[in-house]
């Protein structure tokens, strides 16, 4: 039976998975590589890194493995990186990642001076700080000698894909968080590479997630023992290639991550638009759209605090907190990055609030698990707004593994929450587009339904979410008294 790679290109760590055809996993492996931090609110990554990553973790992938029955390969990627390379296709800069904040100006010109009528209009989102036009007006004005290098630009997973294949291309999913594309007409907008500075030719060519760009380049077929004839798929963004790891593909699916970030992931099987801009309106990995709320410290907000207490043990932190379920009277807001959805302010930073001399480790350890679970609740009230209605919804990232906190997010949601039977997120839904690359399932949802299964729910308790509807309510006026006092500090 045939095999296939999945490759999940994240913010701190490559993650690859090796997958029957069948669904079974057979290997994984992890290779991890810094972030780095140039100045207060920036954040980059040298994609050599990512690459000496794939070089290093592949060859421990397959080590005892029948490397020759490997069908295809794909990636789900983090979004948004500005990664430009030159004439050479050398790197001309470090990639400005997702969760940088230094685009301020530019996201404030693009909303107040263009317009968001005008970008919705055009792209059918609103600018972000971390979408990546902003990256390349930033780029224009305070580099413009590494702008006027650009031959070619990528996104982390297209930089990994260009690589192994020569092929400079793109998917529609990843595609859809650069502020670049047309997402209603798939295509790019020529207004805004007007705008940025930017030709089409500099830009990859547009392929469906589960479409093949190219074969392998001779040179990667040696090194890791593969057939010449190894599919690789275009891959998706990392949130699209997840929603379809965890079997979210048809019509009204609802998947929340909790990784690094947070997103609420809602497939739509026709084009739509939130009316507020809140939740992203974006192509989704099996050829259809989806609305997508983001938040940007997730899990990230739990490493933080463990970090903060010195501990590594996860579970044991959050013992003997069930009993203060609906009770705790702190307050965790998890803005540590600054916030996207719903409130779109890279100023935004953490707070906990409603301490007392009574305040212990347990309930401030339990506040951050909270304060998450309202910050996406925040995305689910957007998506109310808009009509839909979600009554469950699967759960996936590091977060996911903790039974407390998807307990949190069934009581603070009120919807049933659905458990996985296998959770590997991007890389799992990575190596699913590449079985249909390689003609191994006809179509994406066709797969799914024969590879993602679930085996068991949480479901909400009335009690516990009266509780949690009345600590929401404060949760919501918190923002708004610090909206001001974050933009003097």
């Amino acid at each position: 039976m045939k095999t296939y790679i999945g490759i999940d290109v994240g913010t701190s760590a490559l993650k690859l998975l090796l997958v029957r055809a069948d669904g079974k996993i057979l290997a994984s492996r992890s290779e991890t590589y810094p972030v780095l931090y140039p100045q207060n609110g920036w954040s980059e990554q040298n994609p050599a890194d990512w690459l000496a990553a794939l070089k290093r973790g592949m060859p421990e992938l397959l080590k005892g493995q029948d490397a020759r029955s490997v069908g295809g390969l794909s990636f789900g990627g983090q979004m948004h990186g500005l990664v430009v390379l030159d004439k050479d296709d050398n790197v001309i800069r470090p990639c400005i990642l997702w969760n940088d904040g230094r685009t301020e100006e530019q996201t404030e010109y693009l909303n107040t001076t263009v317009g968001k009528d005008v970008l919705s209009r055009r792209t059918a989102n609103i600018a972000f700080a971390g979408f990546t036009a902003p990256k390349l007006l930033w780029l224009k004005e305070h580099e413009p000698d590494n702008f006027a290098k650009i031959k070619r630009v990528c996104l982390p997973k297209d930089y990994l894909v260009y690589m192994l294949t020569g092929t400079h291309s793109t998917d529609y999913s990843d595609a859809s968080g650069t502020l670049l594309l047309d997402v209603r007409h798939k295509r790019w907008s020529s207004e805004m590479l007007d705008l940025c500075g930017i030709d089409i030719s500099q830009l990859p060519r547009l392929y469906e997630s589960y479409e093949p760009v190219g074969p392998l380049k001779p040179e990667y077929v040696k090194l890791w023992g593969l057939c010449e004839n190894t599919a690789v798929a275009a891959g998706a963004g990392d949130n699209a290639a997840s929603a379809i790891g965890t079997g979210a593909a048809e019509h009204g699916d609802t998947t929340i991550s909790l990784g690094t970030s947070g997103t609420v992931f809602i497939a739509q099987d026709t084009f739509g638009v939130d009316s507020k801009n809140a939740l992203h309106s974006f192509c989704h990995a099996n050829g259809k759209y989806h609305l997508m709320g983001c938040i940007l410290s997730a899990a990230a907000c739990n490493s933080w605090w463990m970090n903060i207490l010195n501990s590594t043990d996860f579970i044991g932190e959050q013992a003997e907190t069930e009993e203060l379920l609906g009770k705790n009277s702190v307050y965790f807001l998890p803005y540590l990055t600054g916030e996207r959805s719903p409130h779109n302010d890279v100023n935004a930073r953490g707070a906990f609030i409603g301490m007392s001399p009574m305040t212990t480790r347990k309930a401030m350890t339990l506040a951050v698990l909270e304060g998450v679970a309202f910050a996406l609740r925040d995305c689910v009230e957007v998506a109310k707004s808009n009509g839909i209605d979600i009554r469950k919804t699967r759960v996936c990232g590091g977060g996911a593994k903790s039974e407390l906190w998807c307990k949190i997010l069934a009581n603070v949601l009120g919807v049933s929450i659905e458990r996985l039977a296998v959770e590997h997120g991007a890389s799992y839904g990575a190596a699913i587009l590449a079985m249909v690359a390689d003609g191994a399932y006809k179509d994406v949802s066709n797969a799914v339904t024969a590879l993602v299964h679930t085996n068991g729910t949480i479901n909400p308790s009335p009690d516990l979410t009266r509780a949690y509807q009345l600590k929401y309510a404060a949760f919501r006026a918190i923002y708004p008294a610090l909206k001001d006092v974050y933009k003097i500090l």
